[in-house]
């Protein structure tokens, strides 16, 4: 089988999947849905004709595994997720998944000569486009699961354990989810970029560094509603004002901080055509390299709207809602995909850090990561238009396994084999 019969078998089985959705014009997989149970049964078949032995675990995330040179071996894992945002892309997360198929498809001749077992997770859940919370399959599989979650309700008003329950899981059975530290040798997930660096350096593959921690927030200016034709400028505490150059700050802080800093979300109150706005609540997402650069940044932010608050007799409101800290990939593991990349021909790796969160995040609480991210075309994910060719795919293909067998010999030399 060559690498580029592979590739485009990769590239015809995210057609397929893409065909699983709950939009009629669209992509859409959510957590324990129809379509996550049509996608695990593709998935778990795919893993079985390669040779894989195949289960859903406790939290519903589709896993297979494949020995090593004896049973019962410490489990180094590929993995990404399935499920998808609204209106998505075809290749954010099931790439990945595809491509630990196929890795093993090349291992599988030669399992006895690994001395680890090898096994591809999809996970269920990393999106959150269902209940909110993001990584819950892998959070589950880390063993960080929040017993908050099971009181999330979707837009229907179900709760994520009715849901549960009615996708064929018990609620208080999704401990059995976790694995041990002893029990993995490692972590590695292959994912799009979904951002232009790779394209504008002409490069197919990058290492990422680290995994940027977000910081959400919801804010709020409050002023004072008051009829637009009868308040004179000079009376007005215009909260629409404030929120706005409440953007403007945090855009230039973001660009002279090197921090994405984005208001997405945006709305005022009254909302009348002819009432100075009383209330505007917006969001804002913070991410970095570091924690440390994204709290300075937030620091920043928040004094800068602070003062232009207190000049407009306005009134500030903050509300963190998420955060989560940046992780590290592991030095061992990023080697191992350097050693990847640099058998495909490119002997000195660009690397990344990844600003958008991935499952690998959640798994650095039990065990190391590395990540390889692959060329998407002009940076764009999370939409119809998100595209890779499948010449890229094959040389992710090639680094992957390179990176297993790197990752072989230094856990088969230090048991002393």
């Amino acid at each position: 089988m060559t690498l580029d019969a592979a590739a485009d078998r990769i590239m015809t089985r995210c057609d397929e999947l893409a065909a699983i959705s709950a939009l009629p014009d669209g992509i859409l997989r959510a957590y324990l849905t129809e379509e996550h149970q049509r996608h695990n049964a593709l998935a778990a078949a795919w893993m079985a004709e390669v040779g894989m032995e195949t289960w859903q675990d406790a939290a519903g995330n589709q896993c297979a595994r494949l020995e090593g040179r004896e049973p019962g071996l410490p489990a180094l894992i590929i993995a990404s997720h399935l499920d998808t945002v609204p209106d998505a892309g075809r290749y954010d997360g099931i790439m990945g998944v595809l491509l630990g198929i196929e890795t093993v498809r090349l291992l599988a001749p030669y399992a006895k000569d690994l001395p680890f077992a090898v096994e591809i997770i999809a996970f269920a859940d990393e999106e959150g486009t269902r209940f909110g919370a993001t990584l819950l399959g892998s959070r589950a599989m880390a063993g960080t699961w929040d017993p908050a979650w099971w009181e999330a309700v979707d837009a229907e008003g179900i709760s994520m354990a009715q849901a549960f329950w009615d996708f064929g899981l018990d609620p208080e059975k999704v401990d059995d989810a976790a694995r041990a530290p002893e029990d993995l040798v490692g972590y590695l997930e292959a994912h799009i970029e979904q951002g232009p660096s790779l394209e504008a350096a002409d490069r197919a593959l990058g290492l990422v560094s680290s995994i940027a921690g977000a910081r959400r927030f919801r804010l709020a200016i409050l002023g004072e509603a008051r009829h637009a034709g009868g308040t004179p400028y000079e009376r007005r505490r215009d909260a629409l004002v404030g929120a706005a150059q409440a953007v403007l700050d945090v855009e230039r802080i973001g660009r002279e901080r090197g921090v994405i800093a984005t208001v997405g979300q945006l709305e005022t109150r009254p909302g009348a055509v002819n009432v100075v706005p009383g209330e505007a609540d917006f969001s804002l997402d913070l991410r970095a390299e570091s924690d440390e650069l994204r709290d300075t940044a937030w620091q920043e932010i928040h004094a800068a709207l602070s003062r232009f608050c207190a000049q407009r007799s306005l009134e500030l409101v903050v509300e963190e809602i998420h955060a989560a800290s940046t992780v590290g990939c592991s030095p061992r593991m990023t080697r191992a995909l350097a050693a990847g990349v640099a058998a495909t021909g490119d002997a000195d790796p660009i690397t990344l850090y990844s600003r958008a969160g991935h499952d690998a995040m959640a798994m650095a609480a039990v065990t190391e990561i590395g990540m390889l991210f692959t060329r998407c075309e002009d940076g764009i994910s999370h939409h119809p238009e998100e595209n890779v060719i499948s010449a890229d795919v094959a040389l992710a293909l090639q680094a992957l396994q390179e990176a297993v067998w790197v990752l072989a010999r230094e856990h088969g030399e230090r048991a002393g084999r």
